[in-house]
């Protein structure tokens, strides 16, 4: 059963400084390596790590960069059988600055170019599995079909009918009554602190039954940093305690943990395990510096779950 990702693969360029500056402010950078990344790739590739069937498509122009990013996706056992090219696209790069334990990341805006599915790729996304991905990019989504042009939420609606569990990683965003079109059906949506406050106004998971129920949601999952994560579905809460661990890199921790929990749900896991195991994947990552210092295979995570919990049990 292979999972899709659909996303941003970009060049990540890494700085660090002493504080973030303010308005009219300056400060001084130090540069880092850039190392390939963008949110959705970087959870694709920690699927593939963990030995998931695995394929990721974005759209990108045809420059030398763009062939790269490809190239590396490839190496990290990512597949890229559908991946879509417009020449009159932007590069794809973020800028990470690390400050204090935290990361500010600004992205150059590629557009709201459509995504035009070939039918090779909607045969196979036609197909039991999951798919991770986010509003940006459902919102560009379109592919035509015997019945004519599908789009956007209703090509989600027909993903899903054919076995298709969509999973969102909504982030830092949140979510609106727009968006819901999109959202209805989802097995699970993931978010953090901040994008959970935009779309609620507050921060009590134990509020939000009757909107799950009236959208048909399964899962709302929401991350807590250090703290771990907690999901919800009906009465069901669940919370998983983070891993006390000294940070060197908090980038591409919440794609760790999205790429881990969608690689343990096509496991047949259950929603506890899946927790679980995400949070000990995520809390690791970011003992490592890389927007993808969280591809590791289950062994190597299981390792270190046990080994950091250990000394608490004594």
């Amino acid at each position: 059963m292979t999972s899709f990702f659909v996303g941003d693969v970009a060049l990540d360029e890494y700085y660090t400084a002493d504080r973030w500056p303010g308005r009219a402010d300056k400060g001084m950078v130090k540069e880092l390596p850039a190392e390939a990344g963008g949110s959705i790739a970087n959870a694709a590739v920690v699927h593939a790590g963990l030995g998931g069937e695995t394929q990721f498509i974005s759209l990108l122009n045809d420059s030398p960069l763009s062939q790269r990013l490809i190239a590396d996706l490839k190496d990290n056992g990512v597949g890229v059988d559908h991946m879509l090219i417009d020449p009159a696209i932007p590069e794809s790069r973020n800028f990470i600055f690390l400050v204090d334990g935290e990361h500010v990341v600004l992205t150059v805006e590629m557009g709201e170019q459509p995504m035009w599915l070939g039918a090779a790729a909607l045969d196979a996304l036609r197909q039991p599995g999951f798919l991770y991905t986010t509003l940006y990019r459902a919102r560009r989504l379109h592919a035509r079909t015997d019945q004519g042009v599908v789009k956007q939420a209703d090509l989600l609606a027909d993903l899903r009918q054919h076995g298709r569990r969509v999973i969102f990683d909504l982030d830092v965003g949140g979510c609106t009554p727009q968006d819901m079109p999109y959202l209805t059906g989802a097995t699970v949506i993931i978010f953090n602190q901040v994008g959970f406050r935009a779309a609620f106004g507050h921060d009590e998971i134990t509020m939000i039954s009757d909107w799950m129920q009236a959208h048909d949601i399964d899962w709302v999952v929401r991350t807590l940093a250090a703290d771990g994560a907690e999901a919800r579905n009906g009465d069901t809460i669940l919370r998983v305690p983070g891993l006390p661990v000294d940070v060197v890199d908090v980038t591409g921790a919440g794609d760790t943990f999205g790429g881990t929990l969608t690689w343990c749900l096509s496991q047949g896991q259950t929603i506890e395990e899946a927790l679980d195991f995400s949070v000990a994947a995520a809390s690791r990552s970011v003992t490592i510096h890389g927007p993808r210092a969280g591809k590791a295979g289950p062994d190597d995570i299981r390792r270190w779950r046990d080994d950091e919990r250990r000394p608490r049990a004594r």
